[in-house]
């Protein structure tokens, strides 16, 4: 089984936005791993996809730039 390394991906820069690096054979592998932590199909995959909805919800927006009041 192939497991993702976090640390290779952020040591590509802060530009290097990790969920564009996750491939879909890591995605398989996360939902195995949560399905067999005990949580069934349906519930391991909604729970990667409320993550990845998470991650893009509260993602800092790259263009735009920090205003002062």
């Amino acid at each position: 089984m192939f497991r993702m390394n976090p640390i290779a991906a952020l040591d590509k820069g802060p530009d290097q936005d990790l969920f564009e690096s996750v491939t879909e054979e890591e995605i398989i592998y996360l939902w195995r791993s949560i399905k067999g932590r005990g949580l069934s199909e349906d519930q391991a995959w909604q729970a990667i996809v409320t993550g990845i909805a998470l991650d893009l919800a509260f993602a800092k927006p790259r263009n735009c730039s920090q205003i002062e009041h």
